[in-house]
């Protein structure tokens, strides 16, 4: 039975590589403990009995009765079937889910009118530092500077640029005060008149087993200031997922932004 002070988390996609690393990280925080494990349907290893005693299973709703919080790196699709299911039923949620389109965008917001939310592109607190700084640098540099953003990724990845790119690309526009979809620039190719005043480039490599690298660019005339992340793991991915699960619990619905959790705002 579970401690009165102990919250159950539900792990979707609790077989894959960031399913399994979220689950270490909750091995590790006294506050939680693992209560649901949910896979895609036709998984080979559904039924199977984790360490803990969760049976792995395809039923999102029977996987997150008992659930206070689910944590969710997954697919656009999948999250938001289980996204559902946990609105219905009252489970706050921590979404790193990456790629989903404006319509499914507005679907979490929707969610979170019922159950609070926290969805963000990258969970790592130093990332989210890095957010912070390249804001301020976009807004003390001012124009003078050009902004342009890499960022490379393992082969299997599926969305680019990546999440955590245009999250970044968005912290450029919100210290330019403008609208990062209004200026990115994804794609350079062939004959060009040159690069567009105000531009945020963003350019995307996949490679390897590489878990992310980004580094935002602010080129000036004669001098260039650069901001770096590289994981090599990833442990703090999950680290902060769980730190965001903790700061949920107890909380009203609503959409809350990873830098309020990190207290970045």
């Amino acid at each position: 039975m579970t401690e009165p002070d102990v919250s159950s988390v539900a792990v979707v996609g609790a077989l894959g590589r960031m399913g399994q690393q979220v689950r270490a990280a909750i091995e590790l925080e006294p506050k939680l403990r693992l209560g649901g494990a949910i896979e895609a349907v036709g998984n080979p290893r559904i039924g199977e009995t984790l360490a803990d005693g969760v049976v792995v299973g395809d039923d999102p709703r029977a996987a997150l009765a008992d659930c206070a919080v689910a944590i969710d790196f997954t697919t656009p699709t999948a999250t938001l079937g289980v996204m559902r299911e946990a609105a219905e039923l009252g489970v706050a949620y921590v979404c790193g889910t990456t790629g989903l389109s404006d319509e499914q965008r507005a679907q979490v917001s929707k969610f979170a009118e019922r159950i609070p939310i926290v969805h963000a592109a990258n969970f790592s607190v130093s990332v989210n530092v890095l957010a912070w700084l390249t804001r301020e640098a976009a807004r003390r540099l001012g124009s003078g500077f050009d902004a342009e953003i890499f960022e490379m990724h393992h082969s299997a990845k599926r969305d680019a640029p990546s999440g955590t790119a245009l999250f970044l690309g968005e912290a450029v526009a919100a210290g330019r005060q403008m609208r990062l979809a209004d200026h990115v620039l994804l794609d350079r190719h062939g004959d060009s008149d040159g690069r567009p005043e105000g531009a945020i480039g963003i350019q995307a490599l996949r490679g390897g087993d590489n878990p992310g690298e980004h580094t935002v660019m602010f080129i000036g005339q004669g001098e260039r200031l650069e901001l770096t992340h590289r994981s090599s793991t990833r442990d703090h991915f999950a680290r902060g997922a769980v730190r965001a699960a903790t700061w949920l619990l107890g909380r009203p619905a609503g959409l809350y932004p990873i830098a309020q959790v990190f207290d970045l705002e």
